[in-house]
């Protein structure tokens, strides 16, 4: 696996934490819930805290309001999770502003704010002069594949200064949201620095949705279904992947079928290809060797299961396709769309 730095930017809600700003009772019971009180995703916190441990760099960008900082702080901290960066949105400064659509506006929120923490890193390239890249990690729940994709072929270049000012115009950002972003565009090195998107199906979308974005864009279920991702594309290792299955199990109540059809569903869609299940089975003989697993029979039912599966040994490296965000803009956003129908 590879050293170089790399970073992971996660969203927060639907995401990690399971919260509603649907309504303002949702808001409401959120702002007041003690951070041992707010429920995670489950297997959000394990593989959070398994690419700290493989070295990935943790940034995260959240549309939760500033005033829940330190209760989302001190979850951060009983979840034993490690991040570089925490950034929430600024909902009274935006209620003082009058800003309403900022409230729950997300475009002219996180573009400008992803384009921001780019241009914030120490280095945009790493020590051989590749581009650091980055794997999104965020949920069909409001705009997230949208302004991911976007923020990625903004960092490819393949944007112009018009047509970003143009898609945000349509997506009814604030003037000023739509000049930083310009602005910030501008000191992005380019090239293709967005590994990544994995999309959380939180309200359960299909993932045929998502086709239109290119396989860069990696609907998942569940959080074993990223990390198989992640391990296939080098970014954490096996043992990431035992671990955070066995959290599912000891956890979260995860059945051992449930392990092996979250392997099966992504080598059906094509987003993984067994190449290296080797390496799976020689973490799973050192684990057992080594110490008790309290998810041990449910592991090498999973491992056996994905083993004896037929799967594709090669999958075709992902492809940029061209997303037409002019058209998108003005359905990205599901929320939006079931209130207009």
């Amino acid at each position: 696996m590879t050293a170089a730095r790399f970073i992971a930017r996660w969203d927060l809600d639907k995401t990690y934490l399971r919260t509603d700003f649907d309504t303002v009772v949702d808001l409401l019971r959120t702002a007041i819930e003690r951070p041992d009180q707010k429920r995670t995703v489950p297997g959000a916190a394990a593989l959070l805290r398994e690419l700290g441990r493989a070295g990935v760099e943790t940034h995260i960008l959240s549309g939760s309001p500033e005033q829940l900082r330190s209760r989302i702080i001190e979850k951060l901290r009983l979840d034993g999770v490690k991040y570089a960066s925490l950034t929430l949105k600024p909902n009274l400064q935006n209620l003082l502003r009058l800003r309403l659509r900022a409230l729950r506006g997300q475009l002219g929120y996180k573009l400008p704010a992803l384009l921001l923490g780019r241009c914030e890193l120490s280095a945009q390239h790493t020590g051989d002069g590749a581009l650091v890249n980055e794997v999104l990690l965020g949920d069909d729940a409001e705009a997230d594949a949208f302004v991911y994709c976007l923020y990625a072929d903004v960092c490819r270049g393949v944007v112009s200064e018009g047509l970003l000012e143009e898609i945000l115009h349509r997506g009814r950002a604030y003037e000023d949201s739509i000049r930083d972003a310009i602005r910030l565009s501008k000191y992005i090195a380019k090239g293709e620095v967005v590994e990544r998107v994995l999309i959380h199906l939180e309200r359960q979308s299909a993932p045929s949705d998502f086709k239109l974005y290119g396989p860069r864009v990696v609907p998942f279920y569940n959080y074993l279904q990223a990390a198989f991702v992640l391990f296939e594309d080098g970014r954490v290792p096996a043992e990431a992947v035992l671990a955070i299955a066995t959290d599912l199990v000891v956890v979260h109540n995860f059945e051992r079928t449930a392990l092996s059809r979250s392997y099966l569903d992504l080598v059906r869609r094509g987003h993984a290809s067994g190449a290296r299940t080797h390496e799976l089975r020689r973490a799973l003989a050192e684990l057992l060797a080594t110490r008790r697993s309290p998810a041990a029979s449910e592991l090498v039912a999973m491992l056996e299961t994905i083993e004896s599966a037929p799967v594709q040994r090669a999958l075709p490296a992902p492809r940029e396709q061209a997303v037409d965000y002019l058209q998108l803009v003005m359905t990205h956003n599901p929320r939006h769309k079931r209130r207009r129908s």
